[in-house]
């Protein structure tokens, strides 16, 4: 049996098997994104290749990936690393970190669970922020990345703390926590996937394997700061609370500030229940049995998840 001849296409034609448009396949090709064609006398003739890479382009676009990151998953494609491998990397990697899912919040709505006024300046700084992103052709409704922090930031309006407050504080947390994060990239990197590193950009097999170390990794940040945070609260708390209700005199951490206030009420029932003196060493062994409360009913209900939902094989 004969061979088939190879599929030969003019850019128009391509354009019309592969459903982009000549000026968007031209534009591939100045960014490198696309091989040029062939050159036959005074006509450019594009084959099979050529419309393969267009469909690649056109999946990963949709997948959310942007035409920088594509362009380097096709050099890895191109020098023989396998694009497989490749692609399950980069998802881990560039997937979502969190459980949470984006919402939709209308603008009256926004002013309802803020006070029920509008503040211009405080809407544009949590969009510069990235709390609220516009909806393109939407005026008047947002997408929320992360609910929760948004609903973190209504409870302490509601408390009392102005906008301006609470994104000053925001900043102040990200910049923190962003360096957190570098950390923990450089020492998994330097113990971990540096030998992934080692002989160049890895291969499709290793690249399986990082994908699959990512994916296990991934918790272990989070659950070393919540742990962490959980310490350093209990700690700090206490401290506070210490300073706030010990009678003058009788405290050896002078140089923490009060800064945390209980109702004058409160105070006085525990000090009529244990005694003036013994007010603050309630109050530790109150937030102690409350914590450890908390950490045996969460070790519970993870033990009673079904397969899959807070538990590993």
């Amino acid at each position: 049996m004969s061979e088939q001849p190879a599929a030969e296409y003019r850019i128009e034609d391509l354009a019309h098997h592969s459903g982009a448009t000549v000026r968007t396949i031209r534009a591939y090709q100045d960014r490198g994104l696309l091989p040029r064609p062939e050159r036959r006398g005074r006509s450019n003739v594009y084959g099979t290749a050529h419309l393969t890479r267009l469909r690649q382009i056109a999946d990963l676009l949709d997948r959310g990936y942007t035409l920088a990151s594509i362009k380097e998953l096709l050099e890895a494609w191109d020098t023989g690393r396998g694009l497989g491998g490749v692609l399950g990397l980069v998802a881990e990697v560039q997937g979502p970190w969190t459980d949470e899912k984006v919402d939709r919040i209308s603008r009256r709505e926004l002013e309802r669970r803020f006070g029920g006024t509008t503040d211009e300046d405080a809407v544009a700084e949590a969009v510069e922020l990235g709390v609220l992103e516009p909806v393109p052709g939407e005026d008047d409704v947002f997408l929320v990345p992360s609910p929760q922090e948004l609903a973190v930031a209504a409870e302490l309006r509601a408390a009392g703390v102005p906008l301006s407050a609470i994104t000053g504080h925001l900043r102040e947390v990200r910049q923190q926590v962003e360096h957190i994060a570098a950390r923990f990239l450089e020492f998994t990197t330097e113990h971990v996937f540096a030998r992934f590193l080692e002989n160049g950009p890895p291969g499709e097999a290793e690249a399986m394997e990082a994908a699959a170390l990512v994916r296990r990794l991934r918790p272990l940040a989070q659950q070393t700061i919540d742990a962490e945070l959980a310490r350093a609260m209990r700690t700090f708390a206490t401290l506070h609370l210490q300073q706030h209700l010990l009678p003058e005199g009788r405290t050896h951490m002078a140089e923490i500030p009060a800064t945390v206030a209980l109702p004058r009420e409160t105070t006085q029932a525990v000090a009529r229940l244990v005694g003036r003196d013994s007010v603050a060493c309630f109050v530790h062994a109150a937030t102690e049995r409350e914590l450890h409360s908390r950490a045996l009913d969460a070790l519970a209900a993870n033990n009673h998840a079904p397969k899959g939902v807070g538990q590993s094989d």
